[in-house]
């Protein structure tokens, strides 16, 4: 099992960026997903998920701007992000089970 993220960058405050997490043997359909991201000198921290039936779950610092959402026909999870904040800015990885994907760096400038 393989989860790689993707879609991270460079974004000045009140812009958007949207994540992929890619899944690769084992169907996200089927399973709960989750986004966590880990800024430097913090503990990591879940963003959100979407469980295998297709509900979604969000931490309060970002409830009302980031989404989660799957397309199950490219095995794929993602995480749209509005409004980003300077805060916002971490490493952002998916994991699902015990499989943690690689992460992918998002930078919010002010």
């Amino acid at each position: 099992v393989q989860l790689q993220a993707s879609g991270g960058g460079l974004v000045q405050a009140g812009g958007s960026l949207r994540l992929s997490c890619a899944a690769s043997g084992m169907l996200v359909m089927f399973n709960a997903v989750g986004w966590y991201r880990q800024a430097p000198g913090k503990q990591r921290e879940l963003v959100g998920l979407i469980t295998r039936e297709g509900s979604t779950k969000y931490a309060d610092s970002v409830k009302g701007r980031f989404t989660i959402s799957r397309d199950n026909t490219k095995n794929t999870v993602y995480l749209q992000m509005n409004s980003l904040e300077p805060e916002d800015t971490a490493a952002y990885y998916c994991s699902s089970g015990t499989t943690r994907g690689q992460g992918t760096l998002v930078t919010v400038s002010s």
